[in-house]
């Protein structure tokens, strides 16, 4: 009997490295940086926010690089990273920038990633942002489909629930407890041992 073969997706903040922007919020000490799409659902009013405080406080592109590289991945991700990708493809959808990434993706292996660019000007403040598509995680997922992939998918946010929804196995990895009431359709993993275990109860 065939079986299309399953590619795995999964995001990138709050599941295999910590949050990005509550490390520059730590670094900072600017509160309002701590806000993230477990936060705030609207993810343009979110980045417009981010943008907008960078300018106050003239924080430029290099001082939040400065911030990543202090950064590792979350204890164990490696391993089970790694442990996906000796069986399924994988890709890592995120809303992150490739100028944000770069240290985190060399510290867990230079997986694939598919995530967003950013626009700096001339005296390195970041002037914009631009998104590789909208929704641009459920139009992976779809595309997925459309090469006859079964997908799984893992995040723990708000914009990654369309992701979840359009996968043919859509898991919530640590949730605050407002996603997950919220989202109550989800299996809900709170380690990577439980998420594990529900890949494979899917890939069978």
């Amino acid at each position: 009997m065939y079986r299309k073969p399953i590619l795995v997706a999964m995001d990138l903040e709050g599941v295999f490295v910590p949050e990005i922007w509550i490390a520059v919020a730590e670094k900072t000490g600017i509160e309002k940086l701590r806000l993230t799409t477990r936060d705030v659902a609207d993810y343009d009013e979110l980045m417009r926010g981010r943008l907008e405080i960078l300018r106050r406080h003239g924080l430029k592109l290099a001082d939040i690089q400065a911030v990543i590289r202090t950064l590792d991945p979350l204890p164990g991700a490696e391993v089970f990273l790694n442990s996906l990708r000796s069986r399924h493809p994988l890709v890592i959808l995120s809303d992150t920038y490739y100028e944000f990434a770069g240290p985190l993706m060399e510290k867990l292996g230079k997986p694939t990633l598919f995530c967003n660019s950013l626009e700096v000007d001339a005296d390195g403040m970041i002037a914009n942002y631009h998104l590789r598509t909208p929704n641009g995680k459920k139009a992976a997922v779809q595309h997925f489909h459309a090469l006859h992939f079964q997908v799984i998918a893992g995040g723990d946010s708000y914009n990654d629930t369309a992701m979840l929804a359009e996968a043919d196995c859509g898991i919530l990895f640590r949730p605050s407890d407002k996603v997950r009431r919220e989202f109550p359709q989800f299996p809900v993993a709170m380690d990577y041992v439980e998420m594990d275990r529900l890949i494979r109860e899917f890939a069978g």
